[in-house]
């Protein structure tokens, strides 16, 4: 049975603000909040299989000290371009 969409956003909100890292928990809560109820069916999956990678490689992609995957380039860059500019 499938989940049902209402649930999946919360489950990958609540997932999106209860990581490992903190520094994580402050990139991802926003961008959730801001982008799951949007996202089509298959980019929610996407962003699933992005919450169940490692906290400190999630931070070196966003961080830009290292290329992320190619299956989540585009999602990457989502998130990256929503950050606020340091010293902006």
């Amino acid at each position: 049975m499938s989940e049902p969409r209402e649930t999946c956003i919360k489950r990958l909100k609540m997932r999106s603000m209860r990581r490992g890292i903190k520094e994580m928990d402050v990139i991802l809560q926003p961008f959730a909040e801001a982008n799951l109820d949007a996202m089509e069916a298959s980019e929610l999956a996407l962003y699933d299989a992005l919450l169940s990678e490692n906290d400190h490689d999630l931070y070196q992609w966003v961080s830009a000290q290292v290329a992320p995957p190619e299956r989540y380039a585009g999602l990457i860059a989502r998130i990256i371009g929503g950050l606020p500019r340091v010293g902006a």
